[in-house]
């Protein structure tokens, strides 16, 4: 008698088995898990480990499909939980603090042809004046490139407009 991995080479041709991939790789969260688990019943007994051997997916994923669709349970998962947070989302007093150091060095462009506004002060200087006037560790602190791109952010440019030629 014929292993279970045979009868699934013998029933999964490698035009059936790209067509699965595909549609595996088009598919996401518990929907892809879902397609994976009905794979694994229908031709693979229900056997995360073997189908991890023949199509090359993830053996967790398998299983944790199988047990959603065996419980009805959907897992959620947690995507904005996923990553680093923004500076300003970590702490939440840096945005007031930059912008009450950088005020006073901003100017508007002179023709109002942009809502930029012009910040005189690199952003070195803006971290290294968030360490001494507002007392924030310098460990705490991001980067001098991540300062400037929350000067971006927060609509303040640190290049000159430049002026039309004549």
């Amino acid at each position: 008698m014929t292993s279970v991995m045979g009868m699934a080479e013998m029933i999964l041709s490698e035009t059936v088995k790209s067509t699965f991939k595909d549609a595996a790789h088009k598919l996401t969260g518990y929907r892809r898990r879902d397609f994976m688990a009905k794979v694994a019943e229908d031709y693979f007994n229900g056997s995360a480990r073997k189908v991890e051997t023949f199509m090359g997916w993830n053996r967790d994923s398998i299983q944790l499909g199988l047990h959603e669709r065996r419980t009805g349970l959907i897992c959620v998962d947690n995507y904005r939980g996923r990553g680093r947070h923004k500076s300003e989302i970590l702490l939440p007093n840096l945005e007031a603090d930059i912008r009450s150091l950088v005020d006073a060095q901003a100017q508007a462009d002179p023709k109002f042809q942009s809502t930029f506004l012009y910040a005189r002060i690199t952003a070195y200087a803006v971290r290294v004046a968030l360490v001494s006037q507002k007392n924030y560790d310098s460990e705490q602190l991001p980067s001098r490139q991540t300062i400037g791109a929350i000067l971006n952010r927060m609509g303040y440019r640190l290049k000159k407009h430049k002026k039309p030629s004549p």
